[in-house]
């Protein structure tokens, strides 16, 4: 009989869930809000109703969980995690659910999980060293070699969001949510109060000639550049593999992203570093997911 896994992602705005065969395939799949604000105790409640739930009508033979914050792969513990969870530091995934369901757990954070995913099966699959972003709320990034996530010393290898540039914190200046505030700000100072523009819309009046919102775009896409360059600059990946909400708008990122890196990087970086979308988009925590409980059983055995 196959064997099935309950897979869950936990972002600081949804809680992903699915049940995935050994052979990769998803029985269910779904997803529900956070409730981040409520602090790390809440989630892990969460998490386990979902485990509970799923429990009761499937034979399950692991937990894989990808998780924001940054995550011990060992232990299975979260070591530091921004203000966004509050009190999630210090709680041990793996520990509390293996204690609670008795079964295997393990842990790894959600960048490195996507990052997994697209290296052994999705846009990187053909690439020896792969760097992965996600461009969403925030910024997060992975080193991927020979399809293993490079943690560095202390597990904190590759956490792009926090770079310094110019600007800023990479992160407070090149995501979403950036760009989300400064287009709201300017519009609220030309008397659009009380709009809601968030990055659907912002990229929809681009197209159709909004000065404010192609000036913004184009201020996040030269941040971005900076920040991809530097990062290719230290690690000179085969591949660099660009998820995140930034990147559903492809068709308008893109061109503008690549014209900046060729701006941004000397000749022989450049025409030997790939620019990819990511392949598996909301899923890539849930199968990264799976894949690393692969790796860490195998490991442990």
């Amino acid at each position: 009989m196959m064997k099935q896994y309950i897979c869950l992602d936990i972002g600081g705005t949804y809680l992903k869930y699915g049940i995935l065969t050994s052979g990769g395939r998803f029985l269910v799949k779904g997803k529900v809000p956070t409730h981040a604000e409520q602090g790390g105790a809440a989630v892990l409640a969460q998490a386990k109703g979902i485990v509970v739930e799923y429990r009761e009508k499937k034979s399950l033979d692991g937990i894989c969980i990808s998780t924001t914050g940054m995550v011990d792969p060992e232990s299975g513990t979260i070591v530091y995690a921004s203000d966004a969870v509050p009190d999630y530091a210090g709680i041990s995934l793996k520990a509390e659910m293996e204690a609670a369901f008795g079964i295997p757990c393990e842990v790894e954070n959600d960048v490195n999980c996507a990052g997994l995913a697209e290296s052994i099966s999705g846009a990187g699959k053909d690439s020896r060293i792969n760097v992965c972003l996600t461009v969403g709320t925030g910024i997060g990034g992975c080193l991927l070699v020979d399809k293993k996530v490079f943690h560095g010393f202390s597990n904190s290898a590759c956490e792009i969001g926090y770079l310094r540039l110019p600007q800023g914190e990479f992160q407070r200046e090149a995501s979403a949510r950036a760009l989300w505030a400064r287009v709201s700000k300017k519009k609220q100072e030309k008397k659009s109060i009380g709009e809601r523009w968030d990055g659907v819309r912002i990229f929809q009046a681009a197209r159709e000639g909004d000065r404010i919102c192609t000036e913004e775009i184009d201020r996040l896409i030269d941040i971005l550049a900076l920040g991809i360059a530097n990062i290719c600059y230290v690690a000179n990946p085969e591949t660099v593999i660009l998820g995140g909400g930034i990147m559903e708008q492809e068709s308008y990122v893109r061109p503008r992203l690549e014209k900046a890196l060729m701006q941004y990087l000397i000749p022989q970086v450049w025409k030997n570093t790939k620019i990819c979308m990511a392949e598996y988009k909301n899923d890539a925590g849930m199968i990264g997911a799976f894949y690393h409980f692969r790796a860490m059983q195998k490991k442990r055995k």
